[in-house]
């Protein structure tokens, strides 16, 4: 945010400005403060980049198992529902002869 970056650019630490936003995760801005005290920020990042990817990836995969039954259902309702209106007619028809 624009807080952070002012913060920084007085030379406030970014783990200090992070901390003051409340707007990141406590895991990110320990990360963070690793990341600047040993120098290697860039790797940190990149780690905390690869966890929340891993966390959307196994978001998206839980969310894609629960909509495939429903959606199979929905589909085998749809699919019956024209059968069945297809074929009553012609049932009908062949009772009344």
């Amino acid at each position: 945010t624009k807080q952070i970056q002012s913060d920084v650019s007085t030379g406030t630490s970014l783990t200090v400005s992070m901390q003051g936003v409340k707007v990141f995760p406590t895991m990110v801005v320990q990360m963070v403060s690793i990341g600047e005290e040993s120098g290697q920020l860039d790797s940190m990042l990149s780690k905390v980049a690869d966890f929340f990817e891993q966390e959307v990836d196994d978001a998206v995969a839980g969310l894609s198992q629960l909509l495939e039954p429903i959606i199979m259902v929905f589909l085998g309702t749809v699919i019956g529902g024209l059968v069945v209106a297809m074929y009553l007619p012609i049932f009908k028809i062949g009772a009344v002869v």
